[in-house]
């Protein structure tokens, strides 16, 4: 995406804190691993990448918040975010498909281990506040206990509570290598459709003692975020994702549009629906025009 990289540690430590002088608060890392395996070992190693990030951040900018992002997609080697169960292909036309469509399953419990696993390893680092965005069932309160026997009880949760099944996703995914290898995430993500889902995915995270809720996507979902405004008294924040940024700046670069007026637009509608925060590739453009 245009002005967005992928950026080293030393790099990141100087992004944030040209970030943090124009006022923004707060930041969340993603991971690059050098290696993807099946049980996502960079998400939770001590010296993983985003864990190492978040030591040297903290240690150089010291008023600022740093949330962590906790999925397993960007360290698995088939880009799922749990562990994947391969089930044995029936016989007949099935026996000749390639591997790419077998049968598989999403081991919900185990997955759950491996994400509790990062959370506290996040914390460890110098984490403020953990972002679980995986959307295993029960996530939450593995999360929760976890982080409160590692003596963290402080530690907030930040859930991508409505996280749909969307296609916005496709720029961060191509940058993140972390696109599924065969099927998709439909089964563990949400029915674009079905609003009522939404809202009672939220309600489950919050019985299991989450902090924070985030709707992702933004722009397509604004119904969802007005509506998980009127009904929960959380603080609420809203993704504003890599396919928004994308067709902002590809109509900006045609000369469809005027770039800076479409930015900020975006924005006030995602806070105009009711969004306490907004997570957006657009913090420091949006920071210098509101200064």
């Amino acid at each position: 995406m245009p002005g967005v990289f992928n950026l080293s540690v030393d790099e990141a430590v100087k992004e944030v804190r040209a970030t943090r002088a124009l006022g923004v608060l707060s930041i969340i890392l993603f991971g690059l691993p050098e290696k993807k395996d099946e049980v996502a070992t960079g998400a939770w190693a001590e010296d993983g990448i985003v864990q190492r990030a978040a030591r040297a951040i903290k240690s150089e900018v010291r008023d600022v918040v740093v949330m962590g992002d906790v999925c397993l997609c960007e360290y698995m080697s088939h880009g799922h975010c749990g562990i994947v169960k391969a089930e044995p292909q029936s016989l007949g036309a099935a026996a000749a498909a390639p591997p790419a469509t077998a049968e598989y399953e999403i081991v919900n419990d185990a997955s759950l281990e491996l994400l509790a696993r990062t959370s506290v390893s996040l914390a460890r680092s110098g984490v403020d506040v953990i972002a679980p965005s995986d959307m295993m069932d029960g996530r939450v309160g593995a999360i929760r206990k976890a982080l409160d026997g590692a003596g963290f009880e402080n530690t907030p949760i930040l859930s991508y509570a409505a996280k749909f099944s969307s296609g916005f996703y496709g720029p961060f995914r191509e940058a993140a290598d972390s696109a599924p290898q065969f099927g998709d995430r439909r089964s563990y993500q949400m029915d674009p459709a079905n609003v009522r889902e939404a809202m009672r995915e939220i309600e489950l995270d919050i019985e299991e003692g989450v902090d924070m809720i985030m709707v992702k996507p933004a722009l397509p979902y604004l119904d969802v975020i007005a509506a998980a405004h009127r009904r929960f008294d959380l603080p609420l924040a809203a993704y504003q994702v890599s396919g928004e940024y994308a067709m902002i700046e590809a109509a900006a670069r045609n000369n469809w549009i005027d770039r800076e007026r479409v930015m900020m637009e975006s924005l006030i509608s995602i806070r105009r629906a009711g969004a306490s925060m907004i997570l957006t590739y657009y913090a420091k453009e949006a920071a210098k025009l509101l200064a």
